[in-house]
């Protein structure tokens, strides 16, 4: 059975730019309540709101689902990807799968190296967290004795990564060639959760 916040965000996959009125309607639940649930919503990223003109008098707040909230919801792109990630797998050896990664990593980090250069380590990470949500990620970072680490709070491969897992190759890569520091003193691990973490050994 669905949680009520699920059932909000599955009326908003269906019926993008909703009222509340309207929300309120299809969940089976009152105004004061959707409130409360689009407003965690908001907070956590998944659900935007937007005004709209509606004949005379004010515009009013309509709501649809972010990128992040779309990527709740399976889509065939996902069945796409996973058919040519398991057909890449089929046919590269790992060492030419792992080249194919550093390659993709080489093309992308390519148009950031410039601004990168002339920066320290912390300086580079503080920019490699903005770089990085161009790339459709949020990270944090912080540092513990001399070993920095890196978290991504959200990956927009996150679905697809569970399944395949050799996708973080790319990341670490990425991570690799902006902050100009050798993959190998890189360590990627994955938390409870599924997300991951870079630990940058001095």
């Amino acid at each position: 059975m669905k949680s009520t916040r699920e059932k909000v965000l599955y009326t908003l996959a269906e019926n993008p730019k909703s009222t509340i009125v309207e929300i309120a309607d299809s969940v089976g639940i009152n105004t004061i309540s959707v409130r409360h649930h689009l407003t965690s919503l908001q907070a956590s990223g998944l659900v935007m709101a937007d005004e709209e003109r509606h004949g005379v008098g004010r515009p009013r707040l309509v709501y649809s689902l972010t990128e992040n909230g779309v990527e709740k919801f399976p889509t065939r792109y996902y069945q796409l990807t996973n058919r040519l990630l398991n057909q890449l797998k089929e046919t590269l050896s790992k060492s030419e799968l792992k080249k194919l990664f550093m390659d993709m990593a080489d093309k992308i980090s390519q148009q950031y190296e410039v601004s990168m250069k002339p920066m320290d380590l912390e300086q580079k990470l503080n920019l490699l967290k903005d770089l990085m949500v161009e790339e459709g990620h949020q990270l944090v970072w912080n540092k513990t004795g001399d070993n920095y680490f890196i978290n991504e709070i959200s990956c927009p491969f996150f679905h697809i990564g569970k399944e395949h897992p050799e996708l973080c190759l790319l990341d670490k890569f990425l991570i690799s060639n902006l902050l100009d520091i050798s993959e190998n003193k890189i360590i990627h691990i994955r938390d409870k959760e599924n997300n991951c973490k870079f630990i940058i050994e001095k």
